[in-house]
């Protein structure tokens, strides 16, 4: 009798641990599903959007939980959550959340310092409710950057690449090949920012930049790259596949 009440005890103290643990996983997912990591980019602004909120407390109350709804948009436009980019070699993945708005030849900017020949030129077009975090889209050096001011008419438009203001990344690859990518901003979207320099080395789906507020990426591939994605098609930074550029084995970097 006594083995037997041991052995019970022993089972469901095994088996609240397991409950316990499950729980605790449970809750785990649920709170990467909605708490997300916030790139520091964003803490100002949080702060401010808070500061601004007790604020309207004092005012008005329902002001106040107004000033709330926009501090946790605030957070939430400006979240950089983990992605897990693709190992196998020779890929381009999107560098950035959005949708795909435009696929078409088109000269990459001139103060790249690339040829003149056009390049397939693949656009991805960010919401104010996508993560806004930017990604290499390959690996390699970076040999140029080069910002240039301009307008804001609405990224979705084709003129956006020429006239908007833009801050473009010549990477260079492995096999010497290069790859143009470029912030545009956007109608709302006025300030863009860009980590890295030339000399630099990225990994394929490492973080280089973020538009604030709205924009979008161009991504000019290579001479003979034909895109694997197609206009409306929804892309996730670092994981989404654009394009491979050799066939498996031929590493890129």
């Amino acid at each position: 009798m006594y083995g037997r009440l041991r052995y019970c005890v022993r089972f469901q103290s095994h088996y609240d641990w397991r409950r316990r643990s499950a729980h605790g996983e449970c809750q785990m997912r649920m709170r990467d599903t909605f708490i997300k990591p916030m790139h520091r980019e964003g803490i100002r602004f949080v702060a401010a959007f808070a500061a601004a909120t007790l604020l309207l407390f004092l005012i008005w109350e329902p002001l106040g939980w107004i000033g709330v709804g926009l501090t946790v948009w605030c957070y939430y436009f400006f979240r950089d959550p983990e992605r897990v980019t693709p190992a196998r070699p020779g890929l381009v993945v999107s560098p950035a959340d959005g949708v795909v708005s435009l696929i078409e030849p088109a000269v990459p900017p001139a103060e790249l310092g690339m040829a003149d020949t056009p390049l397939t030129r693949v656009s991805v077009f960010m919401s104010v409710f996508n993560c806004h975090v930017n990604r290499s889209p390959v690996a390699g050096e970076v040999v140029a950057v080069a910002y240039r001011p301009g307008k804001f008419f609405n990224a979705s438009l084709d003129k956006a690449s020429v006239d908007n203001e833009r801050n473009g990344l010549r990477i260079r690859m492995a096999d010497g090949s290069d790859l143009a990518v470029v912030q545009i901003a956007g109608l709302v979207a006025r300030r863009i920012v860009c980590f890295v320099k030339p000399g630099d080395r990225l990994g394929r789906g490492e973080r280089f930049g973020l538009i604030r507020f709205g924009s979008r990426l161009d991504v000019y591939l290579p001479p003979g790259v034909v895109p694997l994605v197609e206009i409306g098609q929804t892309m996730v930074a670092g994981e989404s596949v654009i394009a491979e550029l050799a066939p498996a084995g031929q590493a890129e970097a």
